[in-house]
């Protein structure tokens, strides 16, 4: 009786050191959180500013593969998709969700959940949009950034127009659906119409469009485009940038991303800089901080960059003025 007694209480003992072991070892690893990434474009021409998303991350503390998961779903220029992207991440139950890309990602996921903590980065005003209601105090799930698109349209035409003096016809590549492409045109109508400049606006949703699009500016003759700030020309740009140096089309656009590829000039706000804020907001939600008590940020630096290069191959010559008030220059 006395073995089976010992027996007993080493069995016992056994199944509770069982029991208690597993739950220590959880207090002492904790779960890694899952942030949830949406982006309406293709991963490969937005790889440095996933990098920078990254940064913004490693800044607040926290390294993809260390002590945070990353899900990415990208819509590959395919936007019916984003609800179904933006709903897996949902069923995935991501501790945040970082949407990039202009309005699309950011209204997906806002109209799915209320509660899981969104950091868009958009192009125009998110009260407008109704993802959040103030500036300063965003309430609710939803807080990020801005570029604030359509303030810097009428610059860029401006500088445009500099570049290229006596343009007699000026094509808008647009969205048609496109949020910034309708505030864009809303902003520069009247400043067109006010100097009598011709405009033609084309529309183009797909790369068979933007083919066509082309074609069509070379038969009417522009002597400029104005591209819009839309994600879906920042994902083709090689595509535009090829076309434009094809057609011989001195072009403007709002990021260094198409200049450093080869276009001709830009100006507007950094996107890097955005991505690199979503990452910083998505950290210190991660931390403990609420979406709703973070101010939605804005840029305040905006870019003039100049390829030289180009301009050559154009036929063009930058007005010294401009040059020296250029951020940069690419030769």
């Amino acid at each position: 009786m006395a073995i089976d007694i010992g027996r007993r209480k080493f069995i016992t003992g056994l199944g509770g050191t069982a029991v208690a072991w597993p739950l220590s070892t959880r207090a002492q690893q904790p779960t890694t959180p899952v942030v949830g990434f949406l982006n309406n474009a293709s991963a490969d021409p937005f790889a440095h500013l996933v990098a920078a998303f990254r940064n913004g991350l490693s800044e607040v503390g926290y390294v993809e593969g260390q002590n945070v998961t990353i899900e990415f779903r990208w819509a590959e220029g395919q936007y019916d998709r984003l609800p179904e992207l933006a709903n897996d991440l949902i069923r995935r139950r991501v501790a945040v969700i970082a949407t990039t890309g202009g309005e699309p990602p950011a209204l997906a996921a806002k109209r799915l959940t209320q509660t899981i903590p969104i950091v868009f980065f958009v192009n125009e005003d998110p009260v407008a949009l109704g993802l959040v209601k103030s500036f300063n105090r965003p309430g609710g799930n939803a807080t990020g950034t801005t570029l604030g698109a359509h303030g810097t349209a009428e610059r860029r035409w401006g500088i445009l127009h500099e570049l290229v003096p006596g343009t007699a016809l000026t094509a808008i590549l647009a969205k048609p659906d496109g949020t910034s492409s309708q505030l864009e045109l809303k902003v520069l109508q009247p400043l067109w119409e006010s100097h009598g400049q011709q405009v033609k606006i084309l529309n183009a949703s797909s790369d068979r469009d933007i083919n066509t699009v082309f074609a069509e500016l070379a038969a009417l003759g522009a002597g400029a485009l104005f591209v819009t700030t839309e994600a879906f020309f920042t994902n083709r740009r090689n595509q535009i940038i090829t076309l434009a140096a094809r057609y011989r089309v001195p072009a403007c656009y709002a990021f260094r991303e198409f200049t450093a590829a080869g276009g001709f000039m830009s100006y507007g706000a950094s996107l890097a800089n955005g991505y690199r804020q979503v990452g910083l907001y998505v950290g210190q939600i991660l931390k403990g901080a609420k979406p709703g008590d973070l101010p939605i940020q804005q840029p305040t630096k905006f870019e003039l960059v100049i390829n030289l290069k180009t301009a050559k191959a154009l036929g063009l010559t930058i007005p010294p003025t401009l040059l020296a008030t250029a951020d940069e220059v690419i030769e």
